[in-house]
């Protein structure tokens, strides 16, 4: 399995291209941009999460994925939540002046998802999403577990702290979008600049 080879073009911006047997996916993102996104991965409700991450965090995301979708869609989620921590993290360089910190409650008509966010250099996952139903319809179909997934990949690879807990909730498709909403909101609101220090006491996140 190849890593992402990435490079940085200005100041919180990058993007890379990830090459392997299995998915063929390639990403740029704009910390700092208006919330424009293209994201082409071949399974519609993963599109759609992708671009409320991005116009949700204010970031703006192009990804592009081609993956044996005809074995099964857990490749090109997990590999896109690879390459696209990895990009962000690139992006944020030393993290220099950010907020750091975050947290947010979102709802989506009857639910309601809790982010919680650190940019701490620390990957950890908390996931309490537990939707009540099976495969969100569409073409094809997509399997809600693998949010749990490609979040887990993403904080691995960007060195983040995320707890994402479902409050209530009853609505497959409400409850995994109030979810990536949650974490879009959280995120843009830590990576948010505010001076010019470094927000630890360590002196590195």
């Amino acid at each position: 399995m190849n890593p992402p080879a990435v490079s940085e073009t200005s100041a919180r911006t990058a993007s890379a291209e990830r090459i392997t047997k299995e998915t063929k996916i390639s990403v740029q993102l704009d910390v700092d941009g208006s919330g424009t996104t293209d994201c082409r991965t071949g399974l519609p409700f993963f599109d759609h999460m992708l671009d409320q991450l991005g116009r949700h965090g204010g970031m703006d995301l192009t990804l592009h994925a081609d993956g044996d979708l005809e074995i099964d869609a857990h490749h090109t989620v997990e590999d896109s939540g690879i390459i696209l921590g990895d990009v962000l993290r690139q992006a944020l360089g030393d993290k220099r002046g950010v907020r750091r910190f975050a947290s947010i409650r979102v709802p989506l008509d009857e639910a309601v998802v809790e982010a919680v966010l650190d940019l701490s250099g620390r990957p950890f996952l908390h996931y309490e999403i537990d939707p009540p139903g099976a495969k969100i319809l569409g073409d094809p179909p997509f399997d809600p577990q693998l949010m749990e997934e490609f979040w887990r990949a993403f904080v691995t690879s960007a060195g983040i702290t995320l707890h994402l807990t479902m409050v209530r909730g009853r609505n497959t498709h409400h409850i995994v979008e109030a979810s990536v909403k949650a974490a879009a909101r959280a995120l843009r609101d830590a990576v948010r600049v505010e001076g010019s220090e470094l927000p630890s006491t360590k002196g590195t996140l």
